[in-house]
């Protein structure tokens, strides 16, 4: 398990993460989600070890991620910001990971043909989208128990996203493995995301099950014979309202069963009830704060 208790974290007089608590299950792929500046990209580096925290811990099953360097071996980062050294290749970044890493060739060979690679490419001059495909390839041939993600699929055609959410997904089913992806792109993240955490102002401001938290909020829209105001809801927990004369929209968290029960009793028309989907589930919450969104 991941483990993250009470970490900050400043650059010069900038305070990127101002104690942030957050845990990771094992065999679980988390989608890190946040506005532009929230501080995602500093907390995967923190939790590779790329970064250390000013105050806080962080510990992969019980053993600290930047002092333990046994510990970093099954950390993969893949980041945003992708970077090889002048005239490497495939072939000679496999040198690089086989001597730092628990390297599996079989696997290796396996993502050799999966993200359609040959060891003789020349980084340096490959599209944005095959660099993060040779990152990719590495990442999945270490046996990393915990596998980082700064904008997993930036650049990566859709056939290529699709290949590697496979690969996710079996990495999980046979090893158990963990992974984080930070992305703006919720509507990829929804579909491979069991567990979810919204970063605000250096803090998790909500995180747990994707499919538990999205069944507790849902959408309403309701007719009613007198047009409603805001305070008629005072009741419920609701994170965006607007309305047009007697038609109302809201989004309200709760049991479903139970918002609805209450809703009945004010005796609206017409009343249908829809599901949020990942994005809106962050716009949401956000809004429910005053945050802006991207």
């Amino acid at each position: 398990m991941l483990e993250i208790k009470n970490v900050y974290k400043k650059f010069k007089d900038k305070e990127v993460l101002k104690g942030l608590s957050l845990e990771v299950a094992n065999g679980s792929i988390f989608g890190l989600v946040g506005v532009n500046g929230a501080g995602k990209s500093t907390l995967l580096r923190l939790i590779a070890g790329v970064y250390r925290s000013d105050s806080g811990e962080i510990t992969w099953n019980g053993e600290d991620t930047y002092r333990n360097e046994k510990i970093r071996g099954q950390i993969a980062f893949v980041s945003d910001e992708q970077y090889y050294p002048i005239g490497s290749t495939v072939e000679s970044l496999k040198l690089l990971y086989e001597t730092v890493y628990d390297f599996d060739e079989e696997a290796y060979q396996k993502y050799l043909k999966v993200f359609e690679l040959e060891p003789k490419m020349s980084i340096n001059t490959l599209s944005k989208g095959m660099k993060r495909r040779v990152s990719l390839l590495f990442a999945l041939s270490i046996h990393a128990g915990l596998i980082l993600l700064d904008e997993a699929y930036d650049g990566l055609e859709p056939l290529a996203r699709l290949r590697f959410k496979h690969a996710l997904t079996e990495l999980i089913e046979d090893e158990h493995v963990s992974v984080i992806i930070s992305s703006h792109n919720l509507k990829e993240l929804e579909d491979i995301c069991d567990s979810f955490g919204i970063l605000e102002d250096g803090k998790i401001i909500s995180y747990g099950d994707l499919l538990q938290s999205k069944e507790r909020i849902n959408k309403y829209q309701l007719v009613f014979e007198k047009e409603p105001v805001r305070s008629d809801f005072d009741a419920f927990d609701v994170l965006h309202y607007e309305n047009e004369g007697r038609v109302c929209k809201l989004v309200i968290r709760g049991d479903e069963e139970e918002v609805t029960a209450k809703l009945n009793e004010m005796k609206p028309v017409l009343m249908d009830v829809l599901q949020v989907n990942f994005e809106e589930l962050f716009i949401y919450e956000l809004e429910s704060r005053g945050t802006g969104n991207e």
